[in-house]
């Protein structure tokens, strides 16, 4: 009878919820617990193998670092499982530990390590950011046995405890034995875009401090007027490969391959702080050129936890097509896959004919993208979107395949990974603020800044450099007096419902081709133009593109005119293609806003369409190595899709 006659008020119940508008957040309550208890069952788990590690023999493999214990452990625990398949090469877990040690070796010879019993020096490869020279003292005068020395010629001292090697190398296995070598020797490693030549690499090589540069062969002839700056720099130059190699630059894989393949002692590179910064990942940042974002040790361990989170296992197949020098390829893609001990499918490059003959081939269960690389391929099956930063210290995932969404907001989510979205003004770029200095909190449906809160368990490490390189990515004074937020410099939109989708860019940067451009970094490049008084870069949308392409308003310097071959041949040189402008806009002047601040917003929402705009106007071809003049006829093909850009 009780039961009778509480059936009227359950059946009641879901209208009573959407009456009082909590029927839309109550409905994924099963989903938002699912998804809280995985994120607590991955945390518990690598707490455990990182206590476990620091509990191992100093001096055997799996008493490292992250990535170096847990290749140790995967080739223990399943050696003979494949981990990764390049083209028609395959290697197991245990070759990949082997290979690693080879390179591990290579890199610890030109540390003066001797390989002997206790080694060539007690120092730590984690060691904090002062003691490097202190490392390298004692890198020369321990050991049982004289150090082998690095080889003669090169003009670079020996590398220390904690140098910074970077790697100019495209996706494939040899990136992966050099990175994981590092880790093991102690070293840390950068990830230089392959794409950056000239200035900007030169830039980035200094930015970080690095001590040696590994290259590519296929690289070198256009890197061949960068040389003397490199050498002036008293880098360690290798290629990674047997061609024949300018005068200075050996074969590292060739040195690697002379060594023997056994585990190197945990100790070289165990950190002395997990916060200590294991590796620098490139990022445009939001303004000027590209930024060394420090990774730590932490963020590196979380990593392993990322297809953990979403939900995929050991007997997984993951098809990873995207640079390993960004972090959705290296830590999301190689260290993810470590983490559940899976098999990657590596491609050098995307392939859209490859794709599904690829999956078909090698079983592929899982496929990581980012941005536009191919969302067309996966309309049919299903798609778990994330959302995530290099540098930030804050993810979101769409454990519930919520159409293009990125994330869930719900309240057990953003208790484990906590963020909040705040209402922006795109015309100042800055944060709207209440009469009392803080900021306000955005309603359901309006785009609003994402920040998350800095603190022990979710740090913001800054990058490379002065500190002046991290400014506008802390946010004060918040939702109260004395928080601090970082702020991911993207707006994103939440529905009553609690589901995430991006919605745009802030500030200087825009995203094209699954990059992101600094449009101070373009305008720089342009204005050393003697023929340009004033350039204004922006973001365009074009149609059947995701992404803005990017275009440039220029003002000239009287009497000039413009040299469109000029112009091609400095952003050819100086910029990556992905930062190239796309289109130019001639003009008598440039638009400012009241506080003189150059007008993008209004800008990009005009385009590039000839029949609405009555400025001279031009388009690239890349193909022809020239820019155009943008007719109606141009446009109209572009439209179409018969004028690539």
């Amino acid at each position: 009878m009780a039961a009778l006659l509480l059936l009227p008020l359950l059946l009641l119940l879901p209208l009573l919820l959407l009456k009082l508008r909590l029927w839309p957040q109550l409905r994924w309550l099963a989903a938002d617990l699912a998804f809280s208890v995985r994120a607590l069952r991955c945390k518990r788990a690598l707490r455990a193998r990182a206590l476990a590690a620091a509990a191992a023999d100093p001096e055997g493999p799996e008493g490292g670092c992250s990535l170096a214990w847990r290749l140790a452990q995967l080739a223990r625990q399943r050696p003979a499982h494949t981990f990764l398949i390049h083209g028609a090469q395959r290697f197991s877990y245990a070759e990949a530990e082997r290979q690693s040690n080879r390179a591990a070796r290579a890199f610890l010879r030109a540390r003066g390590w001797d390989g002997g019993p206790g080694g060539g020096d007690s120092g730590a490869g984690g060691a904090g950011e002062g003691e490097r020279a202190v490392h390298g003292v004692r890198d020369a005068a321990a050991g049982s046995g004289a150090a082998r020395p690095v080889r003669e010629g090169d003009g670079a001292a020996p590398l220390a405890p904690g140098d910074i090697v970077a790697l100019l190398l495209p996706a494939c296995p040899e990136f992966l034995w050099l990175w994981f070598g590092l880790a093991k020797a102690g070293l840390r490693v950068a990830f230089v875009p392959t794409a950056l030549r000239r200035g900007p690499l030169l830039h980035c090589l200094r930015s970080c401090g690095a001590r040696a540069l590994v290259l590519a062969p296929e690289f070198l002839e256009s890197l061949e007027p960068d040389l003397p700056a490199l050498r002036a720099m008293g880098l360690h130059l290798w290629a990674a490969g047997s061609e024949t190699h300018p005068a200075g630059i050996t074969d590292f894989l060739a040195e690697a391959s002379a060594e023997v393949d056994g585990p190197v002692p945990g100790y070289l590179s165990a950190p002395q702080n997990i916060m200590d910064t294991c590796l620098y990942i490139f990022t445009s940042g939001t303004t000027g050129l590209p930024k060394a974002a420090r990774i730590s040790h932490l963020k590196v361990l979380q990593c392993q936890g990322f297809y953990q989170l979403c939900g995929a296992h050991q007997e997984d197949v993951i098809y990873l097509a995207l640079p390993l020098y960004h972090m959705s390829g290296s830590l999301l893609g190689i260290v993810g896959c470590l983490g559940i001990g899976a098999t990657v499918v590596l491609k050098s490059k995307f392939s859209a004919g490859q794709f599904w003959e690829d999956c078909q081939q090698h079983g592929v269960t899982v496929f990581q993208y980012i941005g536009e690389l191919c969302r067309y391929l996966v309309n049919q099956p299903p798609v778990l979107e994330t959302y995530g930063l290099t540098e930030g210290n804050v993810a979101t995932f769409n454990y519930t395949g919520q159409q293009g969404a990125v994330g869930r907001a719900s309240w057990l989510y953003k208790h484990v990974f906590p963020f909040s979205l705040i209402r922006y003004d795109v015309t100042t770029g800055e944060p709207i603020r209440n009469t009392q200095g803080l900021c306000v909190a955005t309603s359901p449906g309006e785009p609003g800044l994402l920040v998350a809160p800095v603190n022990q368990q979710s740090p913001f490490l800054g990058y490379a450099g002065g500190p002046e390189l991290a400014r506008g990515k802390l946010l004060k004074d918040v939702f109260q007096p004395g928080d601090v937020f970082f702020n991911t410099g993207d707006l994103l939109v939440c529905d009553d419902q609690g589901f995430l989708r991006f919605h745009d860019r802030t500030g200087d940067t825009f995203r094209w081709k699954g990059e992101n451009v600094a449009t101070t970094e373009v305008a720089e490049a342009l204005e050393a133009l003697d023929f340009l008084q004033e350039v204004n870069v922006y973001g365009v949308t074009v149609p059947g593109h995701e992404g803005r392409a990017g275009m440039a308003a220029l003002v000239l310097r009287p009497p000039h005119s413009l040299d469109l071959v000029q112009l091609y041949v400095r952003v050819s040189e100086n910029l990556p293609p992905y930062a190239r402008p796309r289109f130019l806009r001639l003009q008598e002047s440039l638009a400012t806003t009241e506080t003189f601040k150059q007008q993008k917003v209004r800008m990009a929402k005009e385009g590039f369409d000839p029949s609405a705009l009555s400025d001279p106007l031009y388009i690239l071809d890349q193909a022809g190595g020239a820019y155009l003049p943008l007719t109606p006829a141009r446009y109209s093909a572009l439209l179409a899709g018969d004028l690539r850009i």
